[in-house]
């Protein structure tokens, strides 16, 4: 389990993903433009951390057409999933994004403190509180 997350100028953090098995997470901004990361990634319990640089990936791409369309799969299925998120945090109160995230990941509250999720839904730890009693 891993999240990326954003910590603001007033020292919020705001939690854009969680990451669980199998999952990727990057700063794709700084990794495909090559620049200095805006996400902390942070690993929230033991895992195995493969990397692969833009210039060796544009290598596999370029030399092996199955590996561009792995790549080309797994961006779409995360871009889907972050424009899912960002419709819920734009449609949904509070109540009903929590709701969704237990819905899509039940075993999330059992392996993440509840700060971290009310940072995840963008709410305060009491009014997560209040949702959950």
């Amino acid at each position: 389990m891993l999240k990326a997350s954003f910590t603001n100028s007033d020292g919020k953090e705001h939690i854009l993903q969680f990451a669980m098995v199998d999952w990727w997470i990057c700063d794709y901004q700084a990794y495909f433009n090559q620049t200095n990361a805006t996400l902390d990634i942070v690993c929230l319990e033991d895992v195995e951390v493969l990397c692969l640089s833009l210039l060796n990936r544009e290598k596999l791409c370029a030399e092996i057409h199955k590996v561009e369309h792995f790549f080309r799969r797994k961006s779409n299925g995360g871009y889907i999933a972050l424009q899912q998120r960002i419709l819920s945090l734009m449609n949904n109160n509070a109540k009903e994004r929590y709701e969704q995230l237990m819905q899509q990941h039940p075993s999330l509250i059992q392996r993440v403190p509840k700060s971290l999720i009310a940072a995840y839904l963008g709410v305060s730890r009491e009014t997560l509180s209040r949702l959950t009693s």
